[in-house]
């Protein structure tokens, strides 16, 4: 699988899998079509894989992703932002359209979207 993941966004998912778990669960990122991007997505941190959902180990982190995830995340880079109007992972699909608006190409996940097990 194509995927990158920055510094920045490795950080971030170690952390919320320290966390929330410890350093055997996995980062399940169900990613769908949507959003201005084209991708709209949610996370949580899990002991284990959901039925249906392989897992990606990416730079030692174990991914849970459904098969449509992995598919929309074919190529994208995934990096985090903390800006003064946006903290949380984005991603970069240099296959997106643009949209018109500012953030074309990324699609951002909310930090208040982050759930607790």
């Amino acid at each position: 699988m194509n995927l990158t993941i920055t510094p920045g966004a490795e950080k971030f998912i170690r952390q919320m899998v320290r966390f929330n778990g410890g350093e055997n669960y996995g980062f399940r990122l169900s990613v769908t079509a949507g959003g201005c991007s084209g991708l709209a997505s949610e996370f949580t941190v899990e002991a284990e894989p959901k039925t249906g959902d392989s897992v990606v180990v990416k730079d030692g982190i174990r991914l849970f992703l459904t098969a449509e995830s992995r598919l929309l995340l074919d190529g994208v880079t995934i990096d985090f932002v903390d800006t003064p109007t946006k903290t949380g992972l984005s991603f970069i699909d240099p296959k997106a359209a643009p949209c018109g608006c500012s953030s074309a190409g990324v699609a951002s996940i909310d930090i208040a979207s982050i759930a607790r097990n």
